[in-house]
């Protein structure tokens, strides 16, 4: 009977929860794709790195603006893409966050091999029910 009654009451209680990280998320239209405009892969570059993000058949927002279609960059560094994307991208020092809408930006890398992956977020910060993410690109740094 307690066994029954924690199933039941752990049910009603992540039911809601999964509901609301499903609203969260955005549909991405067909053929969406994002990608390095700028460094290329295997390129060998200076501690500052300028990062140029590229779009295509989407539009970039910020954060907080649920415009249909659109989303926001975010910069995986030497880091994989998260197992669950169904929640808000933490913010860390290996996923930065670009909700201004930026589409550029630089950043400070230590010498040695580093990898660099684009993942767009919706309005909360969500990736999209069909992730749009980048092919991983390595460079080293000088």
């Amino acid at each position: 009977m307690k066994k029954s009654t924690m199933t039941l009451l752990s049910a009603l209680l992540v039911a809601p929860m999964m509901t609301f990280a499903g609203s969260m998320m955005s549909e991405a239209p067909d053929k969406a794709e994002v990608y390095f405009v700028q460094p290329s892969d295997g390129e060998t570059v200076g501690q500052t790195v300028k990062v140029v993000f590229g779009l295509r058949n989407m539009g970039v927002a910020p954060a907080g603006i649920d415009k249909k279609n659109t989303g926001h960059h975010h910069l995986l560094i030497d880091t994989d893409v998260p197992a669950d994307l169904s929640k808000p991208l933490p913010a860390t020092d290996k996923i930065k966050h670009f909700g201004g809408g930026q589409t550029e930006t630089e950043i400070e890398l230590a010498p040695g091999t580093h990898t660099l992956q684009l993942l767009l977020g919706n309005h909360a910060h969500v990736p999209h029910s069909t992730p749009v993410v980048s092919d991983k690109i390595t460079i080293t740094v000088k």
